[in-house]
């Protein structure tokens, strides 16, 4: 197969007629969304040009310390992003989010490193980094999901959860629909790009390495333990962040204290 073809500062310029002629066709139909698009594609420009320089000192100095400083920045960003997401505001929402994240991402790429890909070292950043990252988006979305379901169903039946508690329920039995609900709303999206991936969409992973020159056949396995990967990362993050939630929904006197 073709190596990947380098692409040049002329052929990057070339790429931005794409979004000059959204710009001219949003002015044309009067959307209003030049400006939002000029700004977006700005901030694409120089965030991605900062991370490319940022990961090629990383992966030139190939130190564990750099890889997981990489990750624990990721790690908080996704975090802070999820919990901005989720309608209930407390100072211990964002502990929760950011070490549910952390268990999940630790324990997928725990388990993917040591008993799937076996790579030279535990912290070869071109494996750990993208990985983390691929994992890191998708838990945040789940925890974003399935939280801010909770939150809100949780609001809107305060009667009915104060009258399950009224008839000597626990507070984990009064709540324990709503938050098998907010689990299932947190897996949706990876439950449905699992069952479409190779059929109706190539996902980024399998395209970026065809494009790079990798046999189909190993780019599709290496999907396929992403897919897998996924399930089971915002699986994990959503079970302990609605956990978290359904915890602090309550006052140690087992007291629904919802909007106090």
């Amino acid at each position: 197969m073709q190596d990947l073809i380098q692409l040049s500062l002329v052929d990057l310029v070339w790429s931005l007629g794409m979004i000059a002629i959204a710009i001219g066709l949003s002015a044309w139909e009067r959307l209003g969304l030049e400006w939002s698009l000029a700004v977006a594609t700005g901030r694409t420009v120089l965030q991605l040009l900062v991370v490319g320089y940022l990961l090629a000192s990383v992966f030139a100095l190939n130190n564990p310390w750099a890889v997981l400083g990489i990750i624990a920045v990721m790690l908080t960003i996704a975090a802070v992003v999820a919990r901005n997401r989720i309608g209930r505001k407390s100072p211990l929402l964002l502990p929760l989010i950011w070490g549910a994240i952390l268990v999940s991402t630790a324990l997928t790429l725990s388990y993917t490193t040591f008993l799937v890909i076996h790579p030279q070292s535990w912290y070869e950043p071109q494996y750990l980094i993208p990985l983390a990252g691929i994992i890191l988006g998708n838990a945040m979305n789940a925890a974003a999901l399935g939280g801010e379901r909770l939150v809100s169903t949780v609001n809107a039946s305060q009667v009915e959860i104060e009258t399950h508690l009224s008839l000597g329920a626990t507070p984990q039995q009064a709540v324990a629909q709503y938050r098998q609900d907010a689990i299932k709303a947190g897996l949706i999206p990876t439950l449905n790009q699992m069952m479409v991936v190779g059929v109706v969409t190539l996902p980024g992973i399998i395209t970026g390495q065809l494009l790079s020159g990798v046999n189909p056949l190993d780019a599709a396995l290496y999907q396929m333990l992403i897919m897998f990967m996924l399930a089971f990362a915002t699986l994990i993050t959503v079970v302990i962040v609605t956990r978290g939630l359904c915890h602090q929904f309550f006052s140690q006197a087992a007291q629904l204290r919802m909007g106090r």
